[in-house]
């Protein structure tokens, strides 16, 4: 059975405080997939012809009017929820330290809040497989994967 994977970017904007890494989130509102959750500040589908890279500008962009964004990448993440072909996803997640602009909710149809948490002390609820990607930040791994049968973590 062949089946469609779908790819998007994430960008997780990162600050250090007296208390630690910092990440900055957003609360999902007025969306279909994972309402009331939190997640990536900037994130979206890769399109038709765009690079990740590229896509994870434009969604800085689109979504926190932020611009030179200094991605830096961290890993790409192949996920499914419950095995249905329509839920391949390839994730690709980058991190950045420096932009030009202050984060703001450019969409507010689609964000009820930006907040700064600690990478280490996360919100809830939080969207699942965003979780398991912020808990791996800053390792040496390229590849993950979350929601199979038989995923190792990531320890491919």
């Amino acid at each position: 059975m062949s089946f469609v994977v779908v790819p998007a970017s994430y960008v997780y904007l990162l600050r250090d405080s007296a208390r630690g890494t910092e990440v900055l989130l957003q609360l999902r509102r007025g969306t279909p997939y994972m309402d009331g959750h939190w997640a990536a500040a900037a994130a979206g589908h890769v399109e038709r012809g765009e690079t990740a890279f590229a896509a994870a500008q434009r969604e800085a962009t689109e979504e926190l009017g932020i611009t030179g964004v200094d991605l830096a990448f961290e890993f790409t993440m192949q996920r499914t929820r419950g095995g249905e072909p329509i839920d391949e996803r390839v994730d690709f997640f980058f991190t950045a330290r420096a932009w030009q602009g202050e984060p703001r909710i450019v969409e507010p149809d689609k964000a009820g809040e930006l907040r700064w948490c600690e990478v280490t002390d996360l919100p809830e609820p939080m969207v699942p497989h965003e979780a398991y990607a912020l808990s791996r930040l800053g390792g040496t791994q390229r590849y993950l994967s979350h929601g199979f049968d038989n995923d190792l973590g990531g320890q491919r």
